[in-house]
């Protein structure tokens, strides 16, 4: 069984992605950001095939160990995947700045061209992602180690990868009934994880949309 370790930044959303994960086919485990030590995580983590580090509200460095997370995925060369604070994250434990976006986005759906990163695989070029974030990785500021997989029309960043380890990163929310491809994105990712048939699994299932 592929075991994933999510990182629960306090937000609501972690619950819908780690629904998705287990449906298609990870067992999953969810840890608050400070239920462990740094220590302790680099002991649990081994434990694990991959890491995903939750959204979640204020800023990555007051996000417990979601920035120590990031250092730890790398030296064990365990694949991660954050999503929206836990992009950030990513950026900011590899040098990267965060700051206030631009634009200030909650439920808001944009469109994002993506660079054929294999996270993509089965995703349309364009595809409508949403949107629920106050702060930004500041592209100017990507460091070297990273390169900018996804981003909108307007050029911000809403996707980053390691350029040599299985370190992945997006802005906007996967899980969202309104993003496009968001199962496939999770299952080609879990599929770099050790899950291979996830992403064929993926392709078979779409959100929920409950309606009157």
């Amino acid at each position: 069984m592929t075991r994933v370790l999510v990182i629960d930044n306090y937000d609501s959303f972690v619950y819908t992605l780690n629904g998705y994960l287990q449906q298609l086919g990870a067992e999953t485990r969810v840890i608050r950001n400070d239920d462990v030590s740094v220590g302790e995580l680099e002991h649990l983590v081994r434990e694990f095939d991959g890491v995903l580090i939750s959204p979640g509200p204020g800023t990555p460095a007051a996000a417990g160990v979601s920035i120590p997370m990031v250092g730890i995925a790398i030296k064990h060369g365990v694949p991660l995947l954050g999503v929206c604070l836990g992009h950030q994250a990513i950026a900011e434990a590899l040098g990267g700045t965060v700051t206030h976006a631009a634009e200030l986005m909650h439920g808001k759906v944009s469109r994002v061209r993506h660079s054929h990163d294999e996270f993509f695989t089965g995703v349309p070029e364009e595809f409508d992602a949403t949107r629920y974030h106050s702060l930004a990785v500041v592209r100017s500021t990507v460091p070297d180690s990273l390169t900018i997989t996804a981003e909108t029309a307007g050029g911000v960043v809403m996707g980053l990868r390691h350029r040599e380890l299985p370190i992945f990163g997006v802005q906007y929310h996967p899980e969202s009934v309104l993003t496009e491809g968001g199962y496939q994105q999770l299952g080609n990712w879990l599929r770099v994880v050790g899950l291979e048939n996830a992403a064929a699994v993926a392709a078979t299932l779409s959100p929920l949309i409950v309606t009157d």
